[in-house]
């Protein structure tokens, strides 16, 4: 059995990030830790390019536009979705990952999805650093693998 080995390097690839700025706080620290793993992976920093959107739900719509350029090797949407007191929580977290997902099999590209979904904002922002790093090494990773099958 031939394995495909997981491979880590990113130095020449291209690679575009959607931030939903709702919730920015959440958002910019989720950046932070991707943005230094992605430079860590060997990214070079003018390959990497960021699209801020106002919140989850306009992510894919720039996702598909950004795979339809053909510029990128991968994206990675960033962002939180917050439950609140009211069903909007289950409509923008299920409809955006759904939506990302239709996008990466539209255009057979890996696109991260790392708009995180939480109780609180605390849960949040407990996961922002593991999780922005999680997404940039996703990313390399899977653009390697789809170029070895």
């Amino acid at each position: 059995m031939r394995e495909i080995v997981k491979n880590s390097n990113g130095e020449s690839f291209s690679i575009g990030i959607v931030m939903s700025e709702f919730n920015p706080h959440v958002g910019e620290a989720l950046l932070k830790a991707c943005h230094h793993e992605l430079l860590k992976l060997g990214v070079k920093d003018d390959r990497i390019v960021l699209a801020k959107v106002p919140g989850a739900l306009e992510s894919p719509l720039a996702l598909k536009k950004m795979a339809q350029s053909k510029k990128f090797d991968a994206l990675i949407a960033l962002g939180a979705v917050i439950r609140g007191e009211t069903f909007h929580f289950e409509v923008v977290a299920n409809h955006s990952a759904k939506s990302i997902m239709d996008v990466q099999l539209e255009f057979s590209m890996p696109i991260v999805n790392a708009i995180l979904t939480t109780e609180n904002d605390e849960q949040a922002m407990e996961r922002t650093s593991v999780k922005g790093a999680e997404a940039a090494q996703v990313a390399i990773q899977m653009i390697h693998l789809l170029k070895s099958v």
